[in-house]
């Protein structure tokens, strides 16, 4: 199976133009991004451009990922069908992260450690889109 790659959004010229990763490096650097960027852009929205689009001309998933610097802890939720967030071991409370100068909330308990974030968006890549199996995934809801 040929893998196309994934859209992904975190800077302004992103809504016109999104950045495209295509490998396992790329997933780092847009991590890295994420991480040393500014603090009003720590969150993305990724789409697999292996999964179809909807008739609306609309992805038929998302894959939101926020990251905090000074933690080394994100967070993923998944919207397909039933939307899911990743699984924590710890409760640091609502995370908020920012989407674009907008904040997204991530439920109580979904904060993973930054590589666990890592592992899932390559996992996402190289998947084709499927759902990550290399972190624990909860229903999503407050």
């Amino acid at each position: 199976m040929t893998i196309k790659g994934l859209e992904v959004q975190f800077q302004p010229e992103h809504t016109k133009t999104p950045a495209l990763l295509v490998t396992p490096d790329d997933v780092d650097s847009f991590i890295d991004a994420l991480l040393n960027g500014r603090h009003d852009r720590n969150c993305a929205v990724v789409y697999s451009l292996d999964r179809p689009m909807m008739s609306s001309g609309y992805w038929d998933h998302e894959l939101a990922v926020g990251v905090d610097r000074v933690a080394q802890m994100g967070a993923l939720t998944l919207s397909v069908d039933d939307g899911c967030v990743s699984k924590g071991s710890m409760d640091r409370g609502i995370g908020e992260y920012m989407l674009l100068g907008h904040v997204r909330e991530f439920m109580p308990g979904s904060e993973i450690p930054i590589e666990l974030v890592r592992r899932a968006v390559k996992e996402f890549l190289s998947g084709g889109g499927r759902i990550p199996t290399c972190i624990e995934w909860q229903a999503e809801g407050f």
